[in-house]
């Protein structure tokens, strides 16, 4: 299995697999009017491709809180016939880290809490996305210390380059590279021997 980043030429193929995993009407739901003419974050829209089709998608959104730079995470599917490998919580895994490499301080998405808990996402009590976006579903993850302290209001599209960090200063890998998500950690380790992870 390949994993790559998303290139402007897979942008099709990944709205198919969008369309296959979820409802019809998807993109009426608030978060996609935070996404509307923004482009996504390079480097965090990953893919796991296996015999040369998308079998996971990620992807992330610059948006602003109180002014302050966010990440919007979402959405994640992954194709129904590789569903129950685990394929979506390892790709969480990986761009994550990848965010906080890249010097991105919080990350929010609309989703259930007992699942997205796992990952360490917790309810933003003063954080607010358009309607009707249901506040119990409205989750931050802080991937710096302290990183949602103080940061409450509306969510905001992005207005420019001054919501993302410096990105320039990460080395970046190829494109794509082999990975074995059942058997190796999202940073490229052995998963034998490791330590589970605090989310389980």
């Amino acid at each position: 299995m390949e994993l790559c980043e998303e290139k402007p030429e897979d942008w099709h193929e990944v709205e198919a697999l969008m369309d296959l995993c979820f409802a019809p009407g998807r993109t009426a739901l608030s978060s996609y009017r935070l996404r509307d003419g923004v482009d996504p974050v390079r480097g965090l829209c990953l893919l796991l491709r296996a015999d040369g089709a998308i079998r996971a998608a990620i992807r992330f959104w610059p948006v602003q809180v109180g002014g302050q730079p966010v990440l919007l995470l979402g959405p994640i599917a992954v194709h129904p016939t590789a569903q129950g490998e685990g394929l979506g919580a390892w790709l969480m895994q990986e761009s994550l880290g990848r965010a906080r490499a890249m010097g991105w301080a919080r990350v929010m998405l609309v989703g259930d809490a007992p699942y997205y808990s796992r990952f360490g996402f917790q309810k933003l009590e003063a954080v607010e996305m358009p309607p009707p976006t249901n506040p119990d579903r409205v989750l931050g993850l802080e991937l710096q210390p302290g990183a949602w302290i103080g940061v409450e209001g509306p969510v905001m599209r992005a207005s420019g380059l001054e919501t993302a960090p410096a990105h320039d200063k990460v080395e970046r890998a190829g494109d794509c590279r082999d990975v074995e998500p059942r058997k190796e950690a999202p940073d490229g380790r052995s998963q034998a021997g490791r330590p589970a992870p605090d989310h389980g």
